[in-house]
């Protein structure tokens, strides 16, 4: 069970429209490493650990992820609103305003839409540990990304604390390997499956 608080976990207070910044952020809302996909990743994989601890980190980091695509969310609709025709047009948002005009919808920065493809669930607590670790570090490479290109304090500010809970979630997901493979006992150094291998 989910409580909603109705506000975000971090403010988003962006004074300046820039539909250019919209274009490029929306893929961590919907894109291949983005804020949707994790979350429904790690709400997902959740049902199959083996041990109450790992479901409940999964629950924790995937409840998470949705506060922080509504942040995502939130971001994109503050530097679109109010936009001009001539804005639309000289930001290059004009692809994406034909479609969507300034909703937010789930979308790669290049334009692809949001695929459950994007995640992966095995059912097989390595891999899925192992996949979560890669997922924190892709994102972490896209908020990298964005702050490189990025010159708004205001969006700057939000990118570098949902960046910094990717480095969290990244650690946290470490220990939890360590944990894990400890529990299958000292020869299962690369995480050999019991199951099959004796």
């Amino acid at each position: 069970m989910f409580v909603y608080e109705k506000k975000l976990q971090f403010p988003v207070r962006i004074k300046n429209t820039n539909p250019r910044l919209a274009a490029l952020i929306i893929s961590q809302y919907g894109g291949p490493d983005g804020e949707l996909g994790a979350s429904l990743r790690y709400l997902s994989q959740r049902y199959t650990m083996p041990y109450p601890e790992l479901m409940g980190l999964l629950t924790d980091i995937g409840t998470e992820e949705l506060g922080h695509l509504e942040i995502i969310g939130t971001i994109v609709h503050q530097l679109t609103r109010n936009l001009s025709e001539e804005q639309i047009k000289a930001g290059g948002f004009d692809a994406y305003f034909i479609d969507h005009t300034a909703g937010v919808f789930p979308q790669f920065a290049s334009g692809t839409p949001w695929t459950a493809a994007t995640m992966a669930v095995t059912g097989d607590t390595i891999a899925d540990l192992t996949e979560d670790l890669a997922a924190e570090q892709k994102a972490r490479v896209t908020y990298d990304n964005i702050l490189r290109l990025s010159d708004d304090p205001d969006v700057n500010n939000v990118i570098r604390f949902l960046r910094e809970r990717e480095i969290v979630h990244f650690q946290r997901f470490g220990e939890a390997l360590r944990k894990t493979q400890d529990k299958l006992g000292k020869k299962n150094i690369y995480a050999i499956n019991p199951s099959f291998d004796k």
